[in-house]
């Protein structure tokens, strides 16, 4: 069984957020990724449609989490789920930093308004 050390998490950064993955193929998984996502105070980040099912997690403070149009407030210890198809957009709602437990299936990808496709690394 794989034990993943905080020091051996491998982290990311994209649209002005740290991603800090725990679970991933480079990691020894085979079927789950997750990481915990540090969102600085004040972002928003784009709305993007996804190709697999997200398990969101809040642990410090608080985001609003708008799914295919429909906005959900959530605060720590708070858990919501975005099915694969949907367009989550998370913002942060206080003026501190939030963190949130990310789950997914190893593949998932991301599709931006504007076509582009991502597959990020901690997701793989």
């Amino acid at each position: 069984m794989p034990v993943i050390q905080a020091s051996n998490a491998v982290v990311h950064e994209m649209h002005g957020s740290r991603f800090v993955s725990y679970a991933a193929s480079a990691l020894g998984s085979t079927e789950l990724c997750a990481w915990r996502s540090e969102i600085p105070a004040g972002t928003e980040t784009p709305a993007h449609s996804i190709s697999r099912e997200e398990v969101f997690l809040v642990l410090t403070g608080s985001v609003r989490l708008t799914r295919d149009g429909v906005p959900h407030h959530l605060s720590p210890g708070v858990v919501a789920l975005a099915p694969a198809g949907s367009t989550p957009k998370l913002d942060t709602l206080t003026e501190s930093a939030v963190t949130i437990w990310v789950t997914t299936s190893i593949g998932l990808e991301g599709v931006f308004p504007d076509g582009s496709r991502v597959s990020p690394p901690w997701a793989r």
